[in-house]
């Protein structure tokens, strides 16, 4: 099994699938390598070097107490390219991976880094501030931590229908399969606790608007119109104004979880993106 060690002495795993071009597929805050399905095997049968790392606390990696601000994830990717002497890459973010792209743009440069894909983004800043008056409420956090430690299982189901683009008030309104969107879930509990409630938390409370701005690579934003996770207004558009010359395409009517709704037009603008 692939692993690499990070500075903190943890391993984390990774998959590293196809040659040619690297992309980077970052998943969104607790799931895993495994959320790319549809993605890396297209991409690497269409000779693109495919490398999918399983974020800290999650998946195959190691799992340990601290380590889940954009900081720590940020060097975490930076060991991977590091450790793979990687170059002339693409960071496909999706989510919350986003953030942890853009805050190792910030954070290490671009040298080895050619192209950004956002991809449902979180970012720049979700929660409601002062200077951030559309964001979204604290107590919204601390009720999704609450449900999170009171009952994992049944959060993750209810986020599901919502991630999906179901409605809650009938959610055999899902557009994909009872089992595909079970296997989804069960992805997002198969992170340890601690993990699930810090990245929760480092999602909503860290603010990621100087680094949008000290983005240098071309960008491609890519988002649901109706996403209710991370709102297009909030999210999309705002990440759009803070880079420079980047590129936003809107998927109408769409909810948070394209990389399944919305897999085969994702799949071909990854794939145009990644080889421009």
């Amino acid at each position: 099994m692939p692993l690499f060690t990070v500075k903190d002495g943890t391993q984390l795993h990774y998959e590293d699938w196809g040659t040619g071009r690297p992309v980077i597929l970052l998943t969104s805050a607790t799931m895993n390598s495994r959320m790319w399905e549809f993605q890396a095997p297209y991409l690497a049968g269409q000779g693109l070097r495919c490398i999918l790392p399983d974020r800290r606390g999650f998946g195959r990696s190691e799992r340990p107490w601290d380590g889940y601000d954009y900081d720590t994830l940020a060097d975490d990717l930076a060991a991977l390219i590091d450790h793979l002497a990687l170059s002339d890459v693409t960071l496909v973010g999706y989510a919350m991976g986003g953030g942890e792209a853009v805050r190792y743009l910030a954070r290490h440069g671009s040298q080895q880094v050619a192209r950004l894909a956002l991809v449902c983004s979180t970012t720049p800043y979700l929660l409601r501030a002062p200077d951030n008056p559309d964001g979204i409420e604290a107590a919204v956090l601390e009720e999704a931590i609450a449900a999170i430690t009171t009952d994992r299982a049944a959060y993750m189901a209810q986020c599901a229908v919502l991630f999906f683009g179901g409605s809650q008030a009938t959610p055999d309104s899902l557009p994909l399969s009872p089992q595909l969107v079970d296997f989804m879930t069960r992805q997002a509990l198969d992170g340890s606790l601690r993990a699930t409630v810090e990245i929760t938390r480092t999602l909503f409370t860290e603010d990621l608007r100087a680094d949008l701005c000290a983005v240098d690579v071309p960008t491609l934003i890519v988002h649901g119109e109706a996403d209710p996770t991370a709102p297009l207004e909030l999210c999309a558009h705002r990440s759009a104004c803070l880079i420079p010359g980047s590129r936003t395409v809107v998927y109408e009517g769409a909810a948070h979880g394209l990389f399944a709704t919305h897999a085969d037009r994702l799949n071909t603008e990854l794939l145009q993106f990644a080889t421009q």
